[in-house]
């Protein structure tokens, strides 16, 4: 079965925008992009609310056309291009590309999604990933800790009141100060986690 895999990036103080949605933070040289490449290139699709969609969507479709991208970048635009994406929002009512719009987080959905064959899926967004998290959703999460402190914004990981317990499988430190930590979820049942 196919896992769900957060991945986002964050702040050591857990934010992965600032009080004005500002990412400008972000630390994302070549060496990262590539790694974001290699990751992302063997998902099966791209899980995303209708923010980071749009936001997605306005960019990477020509990214590449600018003759000064660099090779990372060209590369992304495109693995984003060609992945399937699924889109989850209220409002959307049309989208470009191999891209799927779906209304709202159905558990029994998912799970046919995750038992089709392809890669793994990549969910991306802090609102679609507290709903997936509230469903017990999500198999591995893959944080990249950016070397700031933003102080308030808009927090990775919502309020719980169950705790779940993780198991680290990798980190890696980047060369710009980015540390990237990667769990799966303790006591995984058939590629779906456990709260304890």
């Amino acid at each position: 079965m196919r896992k769900i895999v957060l991945m986002m990036s964050m702040s050591l103080d857990g934010y992965i925008e600032g009080p004005n949605r500002e990412i400008d933070w972000h630390l994302v040289d070549d060496e990262l992009h590539q790694h974001f490449n290699d990751v992302l290139r063997k998902m099966g699709a791209f899980l995303n609310g209708r923010v980071t969609y749009e936001l997605m969507a306005g960019f990477w479709p020509t990214a590449d056309a600018d003759p000064h991208c660099s090779a990372p970048v060209a590369d992304y635009a495109r693995i984003w291009r060609n992945m399937p994406k699924v889109v989850f929002s209220r409002t959307l009512h049309h989208a470009e590309g191999h891209t799927t719009i779906v209304r709202d987080v159905v558990v029994e959905d998912i799970l046919a999604l995750k038992a089709q064959d392809g890669g793994d899926l990549a969910l991306g967004g802090a609102g679609l990933a507290a709903e997936f998290l509230r469903h017990d959703l999500v198999d591995e999460f893959r944080v990249y800790v950016h070397p700031v402190l933003v102080g308030r914004g808009r927090r990775l990981f919502p309020e719980a009141d169950a705790l779940t317990s993780l198991r680290l499988m990798d980190s890696r430190r980047f060369g710009n100060g980015v540390v990237l930590l990667h769990y799966e979820r303790a006591g995984t049942r058939g590629g779906q986690g456990g709260s304890r």
